[in-house]
């Protein structure tokens, strides 16, 4: 339960709320327990003395006591759903913002679908777990205590039975609590994976028609949420057998009052208001014990959510700030890389890069070729921390990249990812993404420098135009062309290209890299490519082989001193190419 004491430090904004709410509770409580001692003067007073005054003012006092304590129980509700309420949207944004801070290395570990149900469903079971608390800290204990004392007070020799009745129900609550917990983990985690399934199918959905696996993706969200059902029927049918039992100890219960109490009225012992008052007693008892048990159940199932939102909570960037982090950074862009060695695992023993070692001066531009899994991507997510290195370093004008404030450093580096991610908004507000205020003319001029912009004013609202979820209303190239724009209209002075234009016409990529020439004269450019006409003019291209520079070198040099990049150039643009881009 460490999990949960841990959260509730979100209610600390809504503490008044949260004390109210069991206060007002409380006097509901009261109120209930008065009732049958009303009954009680009203049968055995009123009516056995035919005395109709007594009637009427235990009926009325009934009535009184009936309705302060539906205000309480309205006030104490209200209080409770302001009180959770807010908990759960702070914990929700708090999550949210964890998840900013969080590294690709830690995203990479907690899958998209796992995210999506710690925000959504596990905040919501601790919410209402929170709630439950709320209005039962107070109610239950309350009305169970105080049941069992106006019980002894009403009969202390029928009380007797409630130490009989008691262990039992005990006995059941226990079982619960012991089942309950690692059925509803189990729940949860069924739940994760049908999340996960859901949010790759309609991720991928154009590639599920394209390659008509729909019949495929129905069976493969079938069978996960068959496994959900099943699991979840499974943690329902050991709570089905919770009620029952209950309210067979109730009956019984009941039933036994009934016999001992009818013999005790019919010797005179006993009045039967006495009776009637014990047995509304009784019932308050052990429904309080039963809705212990119920709320076990919902403890159980939110702890469990609990536990997953603290491993998000408690995760730590694997990307930090050092401390005495550079806060200013004003580089003029020279990029090195100094025996440079990664692996995703972070203890080097599957390195992806292997002693890289190379120089990009300012101004250059940096072309990197190498088959699918050399490790470009790799290469160019080292340079704006967003792995950091196993070994060696990667420097910027002589400064490690890790002595520098994150912030600090990716605001001088622009940054076109392979997968070109747009926002919904408008196309202006895509293009403004990392600088938010800045000018109607360097948005336009950016767009202009990626050849973004005859395409974007053709549209009826011209920047004005939403994007679609995830630009679906846009091309591929189009898309491209917006992310390439977003990444030149922050001047950067590090610009990373990481195949950014494999859906542009070869025509217009040729424009876009006109306009980088000269946008980017005194900038330093990182493009990786698949295109060898892409590369033609980088001053210095590096040849990626398994995680190791094989060749390095101009075009002219790499042709005559490298039998790798001479074959990537023969298969396009020589004899095996057709020398169609060449000419």
């Amino acid at each position: 339960m460490k999990s949960v004491t841990k959260l509730l430090k979100f209610l600390k904004p809504y503490w008044k709320w949260a004390v109210l709410a069991p206060l007002l509770m409380a006097l509901e409580v009261v109120m209930d327990l008065l009732q049958p001692r009303m009954v009680q003067r009203i049968i055995d007073d009123g009516i056995g003395q035919l005395d109709m005054a007594v009637v009427i003012n235990a009926g009325l006092l009934m009535i009184g006591y009936a309705l302060i304590g539906i205000l309480g129980g309205i006030g104490g509700n209200v209080f409770t759903e302001l009180t959770t309420q807010g908990f759960g949207a702070d914990l929700r944004s708090e999550l949210f913002r964890k998840t900013q801070t969080l590294s690709f290395g830690n995203l990479d570990d907690l899958e998209t679908g796992q995210l999506i149900t710690r925000l959504t469903n596990d905040v919501t079971q601790v919410r209402e777990m929170v709630a439950l608390m709320l209005r039962a800290m107070v109610r239950t204990p309350g009305m169970l205590i105080g049941s069992v004392i106006m019980a002894i007070l009403t009969s202390p020799d029928l009380a007797v039975l409630l130490l009989v009745l008691t262990p039992v129900v005990m006995v059941v609550v226990a079982w619960v609590i012991t089942k309950a917990f690692p059925m509803f983990g189990l729940v949860q985690e069924k739940l994760d994976s049908l999340n996960t399934v859901m949010q790759e199918n309609l991720a991928g959905v154009r590639v599920v028609k394209a390659f008509v696996r729909t019949k495929y993706e129905e069976q493969r969200f079938g069978d996960t949420n068959d496994d959900l059902m099943n699991q979840s029927i499974r943690a329902a049918r050991m709570m089905s057998v919770t009620r029952p039992a209950m309210m067979l100890a109730i009956n019984l219960g009941v039933v036994a009052v009934i016999w001992f109490g009818g013999l005790q009225v019919t010797y005179g012992a006993l009045k039967v208001g006495q009776l009637i008052a014990f047995i509304n007693y009784l019932m308050r008892t052990l429904m309080s014990l039963m809705f212990v048990s119920m709320l076990t159940m919902r403890v159980a199932r939110a702890k469990v959510s609990a536990d997953r939102i603290q491993d998000v909570l408690e995760s730590e960037p694997e990307v930090q700030n050092r401390q005495g982090a550079l806060a200013t950074f004003a580089p003029q862009g020279r990029v090195a890389f100094e025996s440079v060695t990664f692996s995703y695992d972070g203890d080097g023993r599957d390195p992806v890069l292997r002693g890289l070692d190379f120089v990009a001066e300012p101004g250059q531009t940096v072309a990197i070729l190498g088959a699918t899994g050399s490790g470009k991507s790799s290469l160019i997510n080292l340079i704006p921390r967003f792995y950091d290195v196993t070994g060696g370093q990667v420097t910027i004008d002589g400064v490690d990249v890790r002595d520098v404030d994150k912030a600090a450093l990716r605001s001088n580096i622009g940054v076109a990812l392979q997968e070109s991610v747009l926002f919904s908004g408008t196309i202006r507000d895509n293009i403004r993404y990392g600088r938010p205020n800045a000018a109607e003319e360097e948005v336009i001029a950016a767009a202009k420098a990626a050849q973004a912009h005859d395409f974007i004013t053709g549209f009826e609202e011209g920047y004005d135009t939403l994007v679609g979820q995830r630009g679906v209303n846009l091309s591929g190239g189009q898309k491209q062309r917006v992310a390439i724009a977003r990444a030149l209209l922050m001047q950067p002075t590090v610009l990373i290209l990481d195949d950014s234009t494999s859906s542009v016409d070869v025509e217009t990529e040729i424009k876009i890299q006109d306009a980088l020439d000269k946008l980017m004269r005194d900038r330093t450019s990182f493009v990786i490519a698949q295109r060898i006409s892409t590369v033609l003019t980088a001053d210095q291209i590096l040849v990626l082989d398994r995680g190791q520079i094989a060749a390095q070198g101009t075009h002219s040099e790499l042709l005559g001193a490298s039998p790798i990049y001479r074959e990537i150039y023969e298969s396009q643009l020589g004899n095996g190419g057709n020398g169609h881009v060449g000419a």
